[in-house]
C-alpha cells in the first residue's frame, strides 16, 4: 500500500544523531529524524530532541561556576553535567544554528548553512489542511530499534563513529488516522496547538519524522506516543501471586500540519502545498 509512498518519503527523510558526552566522561547517542523542506536548506524536526542542546548551554554556566568557585565552596559537581553535544545532521557538513521552536506544539525548524540542493532528491508536499479525513491510511517513517555508540576525539574535541553503522536502516509504520486533537492556544492566540492522532504507536527514533498518506504528502511530524487506559484490568498469576494487568491502546500523536503551515508562512519558510 505504502511501497511508493515509502520511496518519495526516502528522499526527504534523514536521521538525526545526538551525542552527550558527561562530566563524568560517559557518552551516550540517540537518533531522531528530520525533514528537508525545500532546496534552501529548511528542515523540520520536533522540539523535544533538542533538549540535549538546550540542556548543554544550560549546564556550560554550572560547569563554569564549579571550575572557578574557591576550594572551600560547597557547590558539588553533578556527573551528568552535558559538556560536550553534538546533533548530526544526515551529513559531517550540514550545521544548523539556530531554531525556531513552538515548545507547546512540540515543533522545531532550522536552516542548514551552505545546503546543496542536490543533496535531497525529492523534497516533500504537505497535504492541504482542508482535506484531512479521519479513517485514511497513513505511515511513519523514521530510526528505531537501532542502537550506535559514539567515541569522543580529544584531539578535535568531536564526536566519531565507526563506519559500519552507516547506511542507519529506516523504518516504516502503518495505520490510520483516528482523531484530529486540539490541546489549546498559543498565548498570543497565533496559533492552535493540535495534533494527528494514528491507530499505531510512534516509535523511538521516528521523533521529526513524517507520517504520509499513499501519495507521500505529510499529514504530520511524528512527536510523542500516548497510552489510553481501556477500562479493563484481567488479572494474571504471576511468582504465585495474582496480581492485575492494566491494558492500554498506544497511540501516536503527530504534530498537525495545519499548524505546520502557519509556523512556516510566518517565518516565511516555502514548501510544496498539495
Amino acid at each position: 500500500m505504502f511501497s511508493e509512498a515509502y520511496k518519495i518519503a526516502t528522499q526527504y527523510t534523514f536521521p538525526l544523531i545526538i551525542s552527550n558526552r558527561f562530566f563524568d566522561g560517559t557518552i551516550e547517542s540517540g537518533l531522531g529524524s528530520f525533514v528537508v523542506i525545500n532546496e534552501e536548506g529548511w528542515i523540520i524536526t520536533a522540539a523535544h530532541v533538542l533538549q540535549g542542546l538546550q540542556s548543554f548551554h544550560e549546564h556550560q554556566g554550572q560547569i563554569f561556576n564549579y571550575r572557578n568557585s574557591s576550594q572551600t565552596s560547597d557547590l558539588v559537581p553533578n556527573p551528568k553535567w552535558i559538556t560536550n553535544h553534538s546533533m548530526w545532521f544526515g551529513a559531517d557538513i550540514h550545521r544548523v544554528n539556530t531554531f525556531q521552536v513552538l515548545h507547546d506544539n512540540d515543533l522545531a525548524i532550522g536552516k542548514i548553512e551552505n545546503f546543496n540542493s542536490g543533496f535531497v532528491k525529492r523534497y516533500p508536499v504537505f497535504q492541504n489542511p482542508q482535506n484531512i479525513q479521519p479513517g485514511t491510511s497513513l505511515c511513519k517513517l523514521g530510526y528505531p530499534f537501532y542502537d550506535l555508540q559514539a567515541s569522543f576525539l580529544d584531539n578535535t574535541h568531536s564526536f566519531s563513529f565507526d563506519p559500519s553503522i552507516f547506511p542507519i536502516p529506516i523504518f516504516p509504520m502503518d495505520g490510520i488516522m483516528t482523531r484530529q486533537v486540539f490541546s489549546g492556544k498559543s498565548p498570543d492566540g497565533q496559533y492552535d496547538y493540535k495534533w494527528i492522532e494514528t491507530s499505531t504507536p510512534g516509535l523511538r527514533g521516528q521523533s521529526g519524522g513524517p507520517t504520509f498518506d499513499r501519495e507521500g504528502r505529510i499529514w504530520a511530524i511524528q512527536s510523542k506516543t500516548i497510552h489510553l487506559p481501556l477500562g479493563f484490568s484481567p488479572k494474571i498469576m504471576k511468582d504465585g501471586k495474582e496480581i492485575e494487568e492494566n491494558q492500554f491502546l498506544n497511540l501516536g500523536l503527530g504534530i498537525h500540519v495545519e499548524t505546520i503551515l502557519k509556523f512556516l508562512d510566518f517565518y516565511k519558510v516555502k514548501y510544496q502545498l498539495a
